[in-house]
């Protein structure tokens, strides 16, 4: 095969690149993960150039079916890139030359290679940004089968990692899928970032040549053509905001990765693990660690590098293109690889919980988690608010004193002792109204843990589910 030719070559060009220097400059280990992209770029282009009267159309035609040639055999995996090829912009371009000759060299007339890889980038991230979108949904729908199940299981919730107030299994579940739906959200916002088109805006001041920039907009299914050229070539915000939606992203499934693990300890026993989501020792033959959900936790401190990178690889860049800029890309597509394994792998974890309902139950009722109910049902009775919260923590004394989890135990003169109401209602009533079922069955409120309210936001969880993904076709980078 002839030697590639680097696009910025000229005819009178003498002597060449240091090959250390070569070597440091190319971006193709990297960038060839572009190339359906820059096919399918450079055929809108090509389709353009030929609309416009700036090549003729056999010349246009010629182009647009050795694309689509080439387009097909990089999607069948048997377009092989040269490795001798500078990036795959270079690789693309020679090889249209080799196979159609003049009509080849002609594909770059109004465009170069800064508007090119601004295009190919915010065309693989609105491909990224869907897939990540489905792939949560996928999370969310094993959390909602989970907690679907889970609805009427009690269990303590935490402040401090200290037992609070109980709530149910499915509540805290709940938890996680409000925190997804916000990332979802975030992966909308950066697609709408990258929804504009930046090819037309040459290497920063656009062409003296009459493109059609709106019809390349078109033709690559973008909202319209970008703003300004010398802003185009140099903007990497939606990569950023793609690795920072990313960021979040992870950081939610570490926090959900770790609760994971202190649940499935012998201190919580909360949940059991099943064997596809859990590994064994290599010495301890009784173990199964929590693997899976460790690894989601530290692969955040990886998305947070990632996101890093392309921030203080900005950070003071004059405009317009600077080289600085090929940082880019593998900074997003390892961003892209990590959090998308990580939420697969955290559906999978999902789907492996095996909930110990009677140890949740158990929890629940210790700690004197009723103490709060016992301020509220005096607040029921006229007692101003801080009155009764110190009313409810002279209960809990008086328990402890007898060395009760409730109030069960005591008597009528006790509890009158601390204050008439409770008296009159009598241990026996109060236990039932400060059971963790009844405290959770109380909290029937927007947001709220009652089974009614977690069974009604799950619905709405399924809805929402189902209106993003109906009909959605959502293609892999």
């Amino acid at each position: 095969m002839a030697a590639q030719k680097k696009l910025w070559a000229g005819a009178g060009a003498a002597g060449g690149l240091d090959p250390d220097v070569e070597a440091f400059l190319s971006s193709l280990a990297i960038d060839s993960r572009l190339l359906v992209e820059d096919i399918t770029g450079s055929m809108a282009h090509a389709r353009m150039l030929g609309a416009t009267g700036i090549l003729d159309q056999a010349s246009a035609g010629a182009l647009v079916a050795a694309l689509q040639a080439l387009l097909a055999e990089a999607k069948e995996g048997r377009l092989r890139v040269d490795p001798a090829s500078e990036d795959v912009h270079s690789y693309v371009e020679n090889e249209l030359t080799a196979r159609l000759g003049d009509a080849g060299r002609a594909v770059h007339a109004g465009r170069s290679r800064n508007d090119q890889v601004a295009l190919d980038l915010r065309l693989w991230l609105r491909s990224a940004n869907a897939s990540i979108r489905k792939a949560i949904l996928e999370a969310l729908a094993a959390i909602l089968d989970l907690a679907e199940a889970q609805v009427e299981t009690i269990m303590p919730g935490y402040t401090h990692l200290q037992r609070a107030q109980p709530v149910t299994f499915a509540h805290h579940l709940l938890a996680w899928a409000a925190a997804l739906e916000r990332d979802y959200g975030r992966f909308i916002d950066a697609d709408a970032r990258a929804d504009e088109c930046p090819l037309g805006s040459g290497a920063l001041a656009g062409s003296s040549l009459p493109l059609d920039r709106e019809m390349v907009a078109r033709e690559l299914g973008f909202a319209r053509p970008s703003r300004n050229s010398m802003d185009s070539v140099g903007d990497r915000d939606a990569a950023t905001e793609f690795a920072f939606a990313s960021s979040m992203l992870a950081t939610h499934l570490s926090r959900w990765g770790e609760e994971i693990c202190l649940w499935a300890g012998a201190e919580y026993g909360f949940v059991g693990l099943s064997p596809s989501i859990s590994t064994g020792s290599s010495i301890m033959p009784q173990k199964r660690n929590p693997d899976p959900a460790e690894l989601v936790r530290g692969k955040a401190g990886r998305l947070y590098g990632d996101l890093l990178n392309l921030l203080t690889m900005q950070k003071g860049l004059p405009l317009a293109y600077d080289r600085d800029l090929q940082e880019d890309k593998e900074a997003v597509f390892d961003a892209y690889d990590t959090v998308h394994a990580s939420l697969r792998a955290f559906a999978a974890l999902v789907r492996g919980i095996e909930p110990r309902v009677d140890r949740m139950l158990e929890a629940a009722g210790g700690g004197f988690a009723w103490a709060t109910d016992a301020a509220e049902l005096l607040v029921t009775k006229g007692v101003p608010f801080r009155t009764a919260y110190g009313l409810g923590k002279a209960l809990v004394e008086a328990c402890r004193a007898r060395g009760l989890d409730d109030v069960a135990g005591l008597s009528r003169e006790e509890l009158a002792a601390v204050h008439p109401v409770l008296g009159e209602l009598g241990a026996a009533a109060l236990a039932e109204r400060f059971s963790p079922s009844a405290c959770v069955a109380a909290r029937d409120l927007v947001g709220g843990p009652a089974p009614a309210r977690t069974r009604a936001e799950i619905g709405r969880l399924r809805r929402f589910m189902a209106a993003e993904g109906r009909g959605e076709k959502v293609p892999s980078p």
